[in-house]
């Protein structure tokens, strides 16, 4: 059964289409064009009754949040393709946890600086500067902490790529575009942890591909 992606070109689908290539899982995707409302459409609504982007179709099984979605996969697929969980529970719990700070720290800052300059750019409105400047400083002092847990193990839960790594590949790559990337560069380890997380095949694939089509 070919999973079925709904909203593709979104930061948040592009996390379960990473881990859908690590697990080796065989999708199609589903474009939805919020600018236009088919996020609002019945249809969809009865899938995601949010309106929000992504969710999967597994057969007769529907799922919601992205992260979610990651465990799932990364669970029902243990035994397939990479193992982003750990192979003990301690190593388990270090991945949940770090996929909870990227969830509750990370992304909060991450995503209100892309709201005040990508998303404000693009509706042509102006951006809150001191939003701006309070953002940058939370995902600072977030990119601190990284730094010291990175200093000690190659990846965020421990030594082996994990979901808690993945997790981080969309929004990060948005800092780029709103030319903020020397968070990343000014900080050693964090850069070295960047520059291979984002290497991987997976996510060149997700980040360079046209979609619907997975080339």
């Amino acid at each position: 059964m070919v999973v079925k992606v709904y909203g593709p070109d979104f930061a948040s689908a592009k996390r379960v289409l990473v881990c859908l290539i690590e697990k080796e899982i065989e999708f199609e995707t589903v474009p939805i064009d919020i600018l236009k409302g088919q996020n609002k459409d019945p249809d969809f609504l009865n899938l995601q009754p949010f309106g929000v982007v992504p969710v999967i179709q597994d057969g007769d099984y529907t799922l919601f949040e992205s992260r979610a979605i990651i465990r799932y996969y990364a669970e029902k697929y243990k035994c397939q393709g990479t193992d982003l969980l750990g192979k003990s529970i301690e190593e388990r719990g270090a991945v949940e946890q770090w996929l909870e700070v990227e969830a509750q720290n990370y992304h909060p800052a991450i995503d209100n600086l892309v709201i005040e300059i990508l998303v404000a750019r693009k509706k042509g409105i102006p951006s809150d500067a001191k939003a701006i400047e309070e953002s940058e400083k939370k995902l600072g002092k977030v990119l601190d902490i990284y730094e010291e847990r990175l200093s000690k193990s190659k990846y965020l839960a421990g030594d082996f790529f994990s979901l808690a790594d993945l997790s981080h590949l969309p929004f990060t790559k948005y800092l780029a575009d709103m030319g903020k990337m020397y968070l990343i560069e000014e900080r050693k380890h964090v850069k070295a942890w960047w520059d291979d997380i984002s290497s991987r095949p997976s996510w060149k694939v997700v980040s360079s591909s046209r979609w619907p089509l997975l080339e």
